[in-house]
């Protein structure tokens, strides 16, 4: 004779196994959205802060406007920069809206 309670014992140890079952599947999921979503958004993220910090005088910039320029005047501390869109027409716009570098500059002259 199986006892009452001997009989739910071993049933709560097959529920234990079926949880973890069912957190497996979600576990894999995670795993892969972090292999193929999370990790490259955090690298493009990375690289473009070092894209912004490394902006120089000279270098043709595109803005997330669509503005191409040329920069005129950068500082490392500022949060802004000066770009010459076409002679003679210097607008400033802030670093974290530049899209793209085109086109290196020359080295920077130390003042």
């Amino acid at each position: 004779m199986i006892t009452p309670a001997f009989a739910q014992g071993a049933g709560a140890t097959a529920g234990g196994a079926e949880i973890a079952f069912q957190v497996i599947p979600f576990v894999l999921i995670f795993v892969i959205m972090y292999f193929l979503i999370l990790r490259p958004q955090q690298k493009r993220v990375k690289d473009h802060q070092a894209l912004i910090k490394a902006v120089r005088r000279d270098d043709t910039v595109v803005t997330n406007g669509g503005l191409v320029g040329r920069v005129t005047k950068a500082q490392d501390d500022s949060p802004e920069i000066e770009v010459e869109i076409a002679p003679n027409v210097r607008v400033r716009i802030v670093r974290s809206m530049i899209s793209e570098v085109r086109a290196k500059g020359g080295p920077v002259k130390a003042a």
